[in-house]
């Protein structure tokens, strides 16, 4: 009975939590067909019309295809960027013991704690004069550069758990220490890569501050500064700006939905590894 009791009380505490992260997504979607003359009358009322031309028009104003494709190339270059580096410096840094060893991973770790405000103002004239602002391939370069020092605190905690025997029977076969990693140790690194890219792929995706400092050509734009255009000095168009987030929205739950099991899978097994 106790039993039966705690199932029943945790399922309705799991509701009212869910309700509770939910409503907000329901009310932007909800307010995303309104017209704005409906929204100032009633936010919480249904549209008398489902207005699906606010859509096309958030489209088009906000340009999604182009600024679409260049969040792609961010968020794409900065994954990549942070994988690679990151997995290649956990694994060796955890493999090599010494002191030099440990500074340089303590180094990784005491970045972390730098707030990117500190930074920001540097980190752009860097950027500039490395010939790296104004493009999204630049500005992914730089997400990687920003994302790896996490990344290398996970990486450099799972390789832990890995055996060395491994790298000891992959050496007597003739394998070299690269061929070693790529071909043995990164296959069994897939759960906390699963975790490391989907936190990247939020944050890539959804970043403000460091676009908005490196992007100066509307036409180089991503998702998220494209729809802030629509925040007007004297007006706010609700029904466009809902619109958009709804659609820049979509491919990550998407993916999301295809690789939840994987996603799911590498966040809990990082976690216990890590």
């Amino acid at each position: 009975m106790n039993r039966r009791l705690y199932s029943v009380s945790t399922l309705v505490v799991l509701i009212v939590v869910a309700c509770f992260f939910l409503f907000p997504i329901y009310m932007a979607i909800l307010n995303s067909f309104k017209t704005q003359g409906e929204m100032y009358a009633s936010v919480l009322g249904l549209p008398t019309k489902f207005h699906f031309e606010n859509y096309v028009q958030a489209f088009k104003k906000a340009n999604m295809l182009e600024s679409g494709w260049n969040t792609v190339v961010v968020t794409v270059t900065g994954i990549c960027g942070i994988v690679l580096c990151s997995s290649l410096a956990g694994y060796k840094l955890s493999r090599t013991r010494g002191a030099l060893s440990n500074a340089i991973f303590m180094l990784f770790v005491s970045s972390m704690l730098i707030p990117f405000q500190t930074i920001m103002v540097t980190l752009t004239k860097m950027a500039k004069n490395l010939g790296l602002q104004g493009t999204p391939f630049g500005l992914g370069i730089v997400c990687a550069g920003l994302g790896v020092s996490m990344a290398v605190f996970l990486y450099h905690g799972f390789v832990k758990g890995i055996p060395r025997e491994l790298d000891e029977s992959a050496k007597i076969d003739g394998c070299g220490e690269v061929k070693t990693f790529f071909s043995i140790i990164l296959p069994l690194l897939l759960p906390i890569t699963f975790t490391i890219v989907i936190l990247n792929l939020l944050w890539l995706w959804n970043d403000f501050l460091l676009p908005v400092l490196m992007l100066t050509d509307f036409h180089k734009y991503t998702l998220v500064l494209t729809i802030n255009m629509f925040f007007g000095k004297y007006s706010r168009e609700w029904s466009l700006i809902l619109a958009s987030l709804i659609l820049s929205s979509i491919p990550i739950v998407i993916i999301f939905a295809i690789f939840q099991r994987w996603i799911i899978q590498g966040i809990t097994e990082g976690a216990v590894k890590g």
